[in-house]
This record gives structure tokens, C-alpha cells and sequence, in this order.
């Protein structure tokens, strides 16, 4: 059994130069089973790009990641290929691949990486769909037919495909209307409630921020200047976390915890 209390992932003196310029100056993380977080920052902060450095895209400079026990930049292939399995990742446009209906992208995880029997896969694929919200008729449908939600959905039926421990999401409510935005966030606490499954999300949405994470990580000045529940990190005395909770309150008075 997995102790709640274990460190899914471990972020140590995380260093990242791209040419000339220093994105990250030593980050240090840790992300707690069962626990839904949200990563924000200024523009240029390198959200984006630690994501690709946790899931093994792109390569830190220096420090170390650890994933699920794995230490992502020193494993082999095979330990790379089999901790891929474990995880599922949201890009920001979703990344659904055009030339394929819905049901074939959520089954290409599972053609790849699983030995499902033929007759099984139809059905895995619409349980994913059901976990995303989505009916079985929305497989037969092209991406292109589909609405932004609709596709976001798609993806993380997609990212759901092999039963993964921890889900990264990439700014998953962009573009979509608040109503939208706030049926994808409620199923995204039902994952993580209910199939014990570990969120990352980097996130400008405030309602996002608001309702649904257990806590918040700040990332500013190329570390973690902030980290903790909501409550906590609007308190912290930073011009930019100042701005931006204050922005949000002069939308919506009353909305952030005094």
C-alpha cells in the first residue's frame, strides 16, 4: 500500500539555462500523494518548462528530479519507458492527434504500452471517456468537431488511458468559458477524491487557485518563493503575488480568504 505521506515528487537545486538565460536558480519541491497543486508565476518563471524537465522532455541544467521514486535525468530507457506508464500529461491545446478519432487517440496509450486483448479495448476506452466526462458517442468524433472543453476532456481520457498515479496539466482551463472551466476543475478534484490520483497543474486561473487545490507553489526570481494553502501564500509579502491576488479581489469582492 502507498503511505499517503510519501513524497510523489521531489524537485532538489533545479538549474535551467537556456542560452544566456537563467530560467531557474535552484527549485526545490515536493508534491505529496493524493494532493491537488497548483504551480503559477509570473510570465517567463519557467512553469512550462519545468513540467517538460519533470516528465523528461527537457533536461535541467543541474539538480535533481525524482518521480515516483525515479530519478528521472540518471534512469535508463527501460526505467524511463516503464515510469512514463505512471503518470498522464495535458499539454495546453490538449495535443490530440488530428488524423485520429477520439477513441483512437484515448486507445493509442493503450495499444503502445499495454497488452489489452483486442476485445478489451473498446471498452477501456469508453471507462476513460466516462472518467472524462464524456459520452461514448464523443469517440467516434474528430478533433476538430469537438468544442474546448470537449477536447480538453478528450485529453485527459487520454492521459487517463494507462491508469496513472499523478496527472500534469498545462494551463488545462485556458480558453474555455467559466462555465466550462469550472465543470473541468470539479472533475478534476472527483480524479483525485475519488481515484487517489496526484495533480499538477500550472494554472493563471484564480477560480482554479480558489476551489479545488490543496495548495500553491509560487515560483518567482528563479525559485519558489511561495508554497502552501491558499490562505497562506496570499499573506506572503511579494509584489507579484500581491498583484495578482488583488487583481482577483477587485473582481470578485469577498472572494479570497481574509
Amino acid at each position: 500500500m502507498n503511505d499517503p505521506r510519501e513524497p510523489v515528487l521531489e524537485l532538489q537545486g533545479v538549474v535551467t539555462r537556456i542560452g544566456s538565460q537563467l530560467i531557474h536558480d535552484g527549485v526545490d519541491l515536493t508534491l505529496r500523494r493524493g494532493e491537488i497543486a497548483a504551480l503559477i508565476g509570473g510570465s517567463g518563471t519557467g512553469k512550462s518548462v519545468l513540467l517538460r524537465e519533470i516528465i523528461g522532455l527537457m533536461k535541467p541544467s543541474a539538480g535533481s528530479i525524482r518521480l515516483l521514486g525515479v530519478d528521472v535525468w540518471a534512469a535508463s530507457r527501460a526505467q524511463l519507458d516503464a515510469l512514463r506508464k505512471r503518470f498522464g500529461m495535458l499539454f495546453q491545446d490538449g495535443a490530440l492527434f488530428s488524423s485520429l478519432d477520439v477513441a483512437d487517440n484515448v486507445a493509442t496509450p493503450l495499444r503502445e504500452h499495454a497488452q489489452v486483448p483486442p476485445g478489451m479495448l473498446a471498452q477501456l476506452v469508453d471507462l476513460r471517456l466516462s472518467l472524462a466526462g464524456l459520452s461514448t458517442l464523443a469517440g467516434s468524433k474528430m478533433p476538430s468537431e469537438l468544442s474546448g472543453g470537449m477536447r480538453k476532456r478528450a485529453a485527459i481520457a487520454r492521459a487517463l488511458a494507462l491508469e496513472p498515479e499523478v496527472l500534469f496539466l498545462d494551463e488545462p482551463t485556458s480558453g474555455l468559458d467559466p462555465i466550462t472551466a469550472r465543470a473541468f476543475d470539479r472533475l478534476l478534484r472527483f480524479l483525485c477524491d475519488d481515484l487517489g490520483i496526484t495533480v499538477l497543474i500550472v494554472t493563471h486561473d484564480l477560480d482554479t487557485l480558489l476551489t479545488i487545490t490543496d495548495r500553491v507553489i509560487v515560483l518567482g526570481k528563479g525559485r519558489v518563493i511561495a508554497n502552501g494553502p491558499v490562505d497562506q501564500v496570499v499573506q506572503v509579502d511579494d509584489p507579484w503575488i500581491r498583484s495578482y491576488f488583488e487583481v482577483r479581489a477587485s473582481i470578485v469582492p469577498g472572494a479570497l480568504p481574509d
